[in-house]
């Protein structure tokens, strides 16, 4: 599964993390970062290379149909946006969810620098951006989404 698939409206009320072995040769297993996260009832699990050693990057991104999430809250509507533009115009493959009341990201997910010799997985949570922790920061600013893009209106 591709990032720019979960482009749009979502409701987000779940997000893991973890450190976990994954196979890589043969019978040799390597820790690895990784990031389960709940958009409308649907558990998607992001998980960093293996193999990288210096680099990092993101290896997969799959549905997890029976995994049991521990750090559960009310839903947040969240819009996601695909970034495939990072700082200094380099190349990302990063999936942002953006709170639609605060207007500000709540979670990244992805790779950063793709096309630099070190690339990094991005795998970060952001729980003060999201409207129910904000303390009534969010007015004046809303995100509603059109075909897949987020767009932010000022009241």
């Amino acid at each position: 599964m591709e990032l720019k698939e979960l482009a749009g409206e979502h409701l987000f009320d779940a997000v893991d993390f973890s450190d976990e072995q994954v196979k890589t040769w043969g019978d040799e297993f390597e820790a690895c970062q990784v990031m389960r996260f709940r958009l409308d009832g649907n558990v998607y699990v992001a998980v960093e290379d293996p193999s990288d050693g210096y680099r990092s990057c993101m290896n997969e991104l799959t549905v997890c149909e029976d995994a049991t999430m521990k750090n559960v809250f009310e839903p947040v509507k969240v819009i996601g946006r695909h970034r495939d533009k990072g700082t200094y115009n380099s190349i990302d493959d990063v999936l942002e969810l953006i709170d639609a009341g605060t207007g500000k990201v709540v979670l990244e997910v992805g790779t950063e620098n793709t096309d630099d010799y070190y690339p990094c997985f991005v795998a970060a949570f952001h729980p003060e951006a999201m409207t129910p922790n904000a303390g009534g920061n969010s007015a004046g600013t809303a995100l509603s989404c059109q075909s897949g893009v987020a767009q932010r209106s000022e009241s």
